[in-house]
């Protein structure tokens, strides 16, 4: 005797082979070649472009630290850290028993930066070279993603997004700067190398699982959007 429930069960079937299959398909690249230029930096040319008055995040830097309220004993991802500026702030902000991940697609990054915080006695920093879609980071493991003008440099967006939500603890935030693209203020050089504007990152983000707490008008050239893990 047939079961009357069998063509219930293929459907649930078939259904749940699609949604893995979505789940592991390999997401394609929105930007290919948008990092080749870090895959062997010269670290001080680098250091004079990403560190250097005139850059809005620079000379913002100490109110971007603020702002993102890092606090002691944190767990804190700084992604796409580059020269790591901002992983040497973070680094004192957060001891005695909190812990920076400066974490870079570069080995020659993530080996100056390691060089550069012994140099300055930071010993609560851990590098990571990751692979362009993934953090390389365990579940539950940090408080805070932090994302300074790296975000349109991922050329798997929803990738490597899935990576820090399922890194962040429950209620984790992650906080986005980058480039506002808007012609009124925006170079040349944003408007062609940036590939979406703030509107459209708010969008990514909420698709990923995240809502926005907050978009702090804490500079001109750039947008500074907080947001924290909602699902």
């Amino acid at each position: 005797m047939k079961s009357k429930h069998r063509p219930i069960q293929i459907i649930f079937l078939l259904s749940g082979l699609l949604l893995i299959a979505s789940a592991t398909a390999q997401e394609q690249s929105v930007r290919p070649g948008i990092n080749r230029h870090f895959e062997d930096p010269d670290w001080q040319r680098w250091v004079n472009t990403f560190e250097r008055p005139g850059r809005e995040v620079y000379d913002r830097r100490h109110a971007i630290v603020a702002a993102s309220k890092v606090r002691p004993g944190m767990e804190v991802a700084d992604i796409g850290a580059g020269t790591g500026l901002f992983t040497r702030l973070f680094a004192p902000a957060v001891e005695p028993d909190g812990t920076v991940y400066a974490i870079d697609i570069s080995r020659t990054f993530i080996d100056n930066i390691l060089r550069t915080c012994r140099e300055q006695g930071l010993s609560n920093v851990q590098g990571i070279v990751n692979p362009p879609d993934d953090i390389g980071l365990p579940a539950n493991s940090i408080d805070l993603a932090f994302i300074t003008d790296t975000y349109h440099h991922f050329e798997y967006p929803r990738q490597t997004m899935a990576s820090i939500h399922q890194a962040l603890r429950s209620e984790g935030r992650v906080i986005i700067i980058d480039f506002r693209r808007d012609p009124r203020i925006s170079s040349k050089w944003v408007m062609g190398h940036v590939r979406g504007n703030k509107a459209q990152v708010i969008q990514e983000m909420q698709a990923a699982g995240f809502r926005l707490v907050d978009d702090r008008p804490l500079m001109r050239t750039n947008y500074f959007l907080e947001f924290v893990k909602s699902v």
